[in-house]
């Protein structure tokens, strides 16, 4: 069964419940980049299973919607209650394979948009954090909020490619 929207916020708001957003985000860069050293390509590509993203796919899929985000919050400071465009994830994941053919491009992508994001984000103002738009599907988010979003979107993604790379680990000492 598909999880509704307000499922999907529910759940991803709740991996950073009680923390710093902002820390959260800034360290999934660091992360990530201890959880794929020395792993090959190769094993980064393997699909974990028919219905789930191999960590490649995961891969490009953060450095998309980290180009996403950035986007977002530039037109959000440009015209506070701005529309935003909803995207499907699915189809995006079809059309990222130029990401998924090497992951090394994809992570260092996700890296050098995270870095400049984070970079504005230090550079806010109060008053810029609670500047909005109007989500397609989610209505009224302000830039605070969706950096809670994304901070939680890094913590479910960052388990994903954990919890592949162990059930690899696993199986190879078997």
């Amino acid at each position: 069964m598909q999880e509704t929207n307000e499922q999907y916020v529910a759940r991803i708001s709740g991996y950073v419940e009680g923390q710093n957003h902002f820390k959260v985000f800034q360290s999934t860069t660091g992360k990530l980049q201890r959880l794929l050293k020395r792993v090959p390509a190769s094993r980064l590509k393997k699909q974990p299973a028919s219905d789930k993203w191999s960590v490649s796919e995961i891969l490009g899929h953060l450095a998309e919607s980290e180009i996403v985000f950035g986007y977002r919050i530039r037109m959000i400071l440009g015209s506070n209650g701005t529309p935003i465009q909803a995207f499907d994830q699915n189809k995006w994941h079809a059309n990222a394979g130029y990401l998924e053919r090497s992951p090394k491009m994809a992570f260092e992508l996700f890296r050098i948009v995270r870095e400049s994001n984070v970079a504005l984000l230090k550079s806010l103002t109060k008053e810029q954090w609670g500047f909005h738009g109007n989500h397609q599907e989610r209505g009224h988010e302000t830039i605070a909020r969706m950096l809670e979003l994304y901070a939680g979107h890094d913590v479910n993604h960052v388990k994903q490619v954990e919890e592949i790379l162990n059930a690899a680990r696993s199986k190879k000492t078997r």
